[in-house]
């Protein structure tokens, strides 16, 4: 774990180099081409960064914030688009603002919408279900769990957890700098569609990103072959194409070996389902169903086709215990440390 550590604060001291050098050369050139030339071996760096990661945790937090968040907003910076344009202030908000799920600039009637703090209770209840999914593995109940029970209190982990870690990011940043922090999450068992998921609920920071650099440009290029109504699909099928690579992406710095294309082919059928709920809608074939019955279709889907193609590949490598094992030792080494002080 020391030599773990020491490998995590290399990664992101070289982070912070990158990000100083983009603030303090990169800026200087003119945008367009010869900008994006010069961030590419900051792009190269980013991308290489999580293969000196073993750890889960580390590895994947590194990679959605340096190789995917980082490197994709650094794309727009390139061509002077937003977050990273205007040019922030200073190195430590220019350096937040493109590793970190931070929204600089946000109406106040979005903010009304979408930045709404979470109730007490919600935020209890949501502690109390992670603490208990801990409580079952520090006992190792979820050994004597069929696959299907098991994958179900897994993806609450997960959800829960990433829920959690980016919280507490959003919020010591929200503290140091003072930004309106962009919310993660959006209670994503809510969703009353596909589109209300991916859009709106789960994940904001993915979609925020990745509409200027997929969904707009491949519209705007398709639409002089296919007509606008079709470039929309267009753009909306390659944005969910991208995300499935990226998450490809991060699935190999995990495992280490050759993609199976189970995930990619997770988010193509959401793109292709999502595009065709889209298309329905607009068309009005039929009447809209109550909230309640779209909502339960929309999480039966989410979970039957994330069983189906999105977490085989971590059972079959042993991911899950990996990770479970690191949330155990971080309480053991928690419980030592509160047992010190007291003694």
């Amino acid at each position: 774990m020391e030599e773990e550590l020491r490998n995590l604060i290399k990664v992101w001291i070289s982070a912070l180099i990158s990000i100083s050098y983009c603030y303090y050369i990169s800026s200087k050139i003119s945008k367009g081409f010869l900008r994006l030339l010069s961030l590419l071996p900051i792009f190269i760096i980013f991308l290489l960064a999580p293969l000196f990661l073993s750890s889960v945790h580390f590895c994947v937090i590194s990679a959605f914030f340096l190789t995917w968040l980082a490197n994709f907003k650094l794309a727009l910076f390139a061509f002077d688009q937003e977050p990273l344009s205007p040019l922030p202030s200073s190195l430590s908000r220019f350096f937040c603002f493109a590793c970190f799920p931070i929204k600089t600039n946000q109406s106040p009637s979005s903010s009304r919408i979408h930045n709404k703090p979470m109730p007490k209770w919600v935020l209890a209840s949501k502690i109390m279900v992670f603490s208990f999914l801990l409580y079952l593995y520090g006992n190792n109940y979820h050994n004597s769990l069929s696959q299907l029970p098991f994958l179900a209190i897994f993806t609450i982990h997960l959800y829960l957890e990433s829920e959690f870690i980016l919280f507490s990011f959003g919020a010591l940043l929200s503290t140091l700098l003072g930004c309106e922090i962009e919310p993660v999450f959006n209670e994503p068992y809510l969703a009353t569609s596909l589109q209300d998921f991916w859009s709106r609920r789960w994940n904001r920071m993915v979609p925020s990103i990745l509409r200027p650099t997929v969904h707009i440009p491949v519209q705007q290029f398709t639409a002089r072959l296919i007509g606008p109504k079709m470039a929309f699909y267009a753009g909306m099928l390659a944005t969910f194409l991208v995300s499935g690579l990226m998450h490809e992406l991060i699935y190999f710095y995990t495992i280490r070996k050759s993609p199976t294309w189970e995930v990619t082919c997770f988010f193509v059928l959401h793109g292709v389902v999502t595009s065709l709920e889209i298309w329905v809608k607009r068309m009005r074939l039929c009447p809209p169903p109550h909230r309640a019955v779209s909502g339960i279709v929309v999480i039966v889907f989410v979970f039957v086709t994330a069983g189906w193609l999105f977490t085989p590949q971590v059972l079959r490598n042993n991911v899950h215990k990996r990770l479970i094992s690191e949330c155990l030792f971080v309480i053991d080494f928690v419980k030592s440390q509160v047992v010190h002080v007291l003694m």
